[in-house]
């Protein structure tokens, strides 16, 4: 049976509308959020609030609240859990931007630039400590297995992207097991989340932690296509970052396999030349020089305009997802951030 257990709504507006219901909530989140920056060492709080200073999008958080609504939950349950899942993103950016060297995050000086990447490294750990003790304090047991199981999969996304670094070798197979993974993971959980709140179906819930997974997936293959398209000043980071870290993602596995014979030769080249840099850490692993054709590979055959068409083909599947649900102002919203992930230009 559909779910109507909240009141119908007009559509939201604008290209962020899907926010406008849940604007007070977020409020809620943040400061739940800058209350676990309380600590007995100052570098916490100090880190804490560099990182919490850009906010980002807090798409997690929306997720979760906005999938407890359609399931007819609106206590204040959703705001602690909300918050956890957010301060988890915010230390894997922490661990991210160290192990990919990246010198910035949403525009700012990445925090292991400014403390040194010991202390980014154990700061993360204490948020990802913190989101644990907020995920035991809330008590519901299937949460904490979720939980348990999300940041599993979050961290063999991780080192199964790290272990094919700049590879030639690399396949589209594994390059959905590290998003599914890395990214999917924790939409697809916090989806999940907001149906447990809502005390819904076996089914229910599985429709919902399904749309997070669809949604998961197309907002990685965007970002990825907008690291070889946007300008750095729209998405906060240098372009091309992706490629420079050796991650082969979906625009450069596409211009891969529809390479002429001499252009994949030279490609191949470049990305083993950079893999054994990459290991002796000697020099700049990809030059501008090397960065040149590589992206004009990628815009020969086309790797981001079928990026993007690939993911706006799991945003329909999302969207399918949610069939089930009867109309309402939480149902629109989840569908207007599906759309979101795949029209942003950063």
């Amino acid at each position: 049976m559909p779910i109507d257990k909240t009141k119908p709504s007009e559509a939201l507006e604008g290209p962020e509308g899907f926010r406008a219901n849940i604007e007070p909530m977020l409020g809620l989140v943040d400061r739940c959020l800058r209350e676990q920056l309380n600590s007995e060492t100052d570098l916490v709080r100090s880190l804490g609030e560099h990182v919490f200073a850009k906010p980002g999008k807090r798409l997690r958080p929306i997720l979760l609240m906005l999938s407890a609504e359609l399931c007819g939950y609106k206590g204040p349950r959703r705001i602690q859990l909300a918050a956890a899942h957010e301060l988890i993103h915010t230390a894997t950016l922490l661990h991210d931007d160290v192990v990919d060297v990246s010198d910035l995050r949403r525009g700012q000086t990445a925090a292991h630039v400014l403390w040194g990447n010991r202390s980014a490294v154990l700061v993360g750990d204490f948020f990802y400590a913190r989101a644990s003790q907020m995920i035991v304090e809330d008590g519901e047991l299937e949460i904490v297995g979720l939980f348990a199981k999300m940041i599993q999969m979050m961290s063999e996304g991780e080192l199964l992207q790290l272990e094919r670094s700049f590879d030639p070798d690399a396949t589209e197979s594994h390059y959905f097991a590290v998003i599914e993974r890395k990214s999917a993971a924790l939409l697809s959980a916090v989806c999940e989340i907001g149906a447990i709140l809502g005390g819904v179906t076996r089914i229910e819930r599985r429709y919902l932690a399904d749309f997070g997974r669809q949604l998961g997936v197309a907002f990685q293959l965007r970002d990825d296509a907008l690291d070889y398209s946007a300008n750095s000043s729209d998405t906060g980071k240098p372009s091309f970052t992706d490629l420079r870290e050796g991650k082969v993602t979906m625009p450069l596995l596409l211009a891969l396999k529809r390479a002429a014979p001499g252009e994949h030769e030279e490609a191949i080249h470049l990305l083993k030349t950079a893999a054994q840099r990459s290991l002796s850490g000697k020099g700049e692993i990809l030059t501008e020089g090397e960065v040149v054709p590589l992206r004009a590979l990628v815009e020969n055959t086309r790797g981001v305009e079928d990026t993007n068409r690939c993911a706006s083909s799991y945003v329909d599947k999302a969207r399918a997802s949610l069939e089930p649900f009867s109309a309402c102002a939480a149902k629109t919203a989840l569908l207007e951030a599906a759309e979101f992930s795949v029209e942003r230009s950063s």
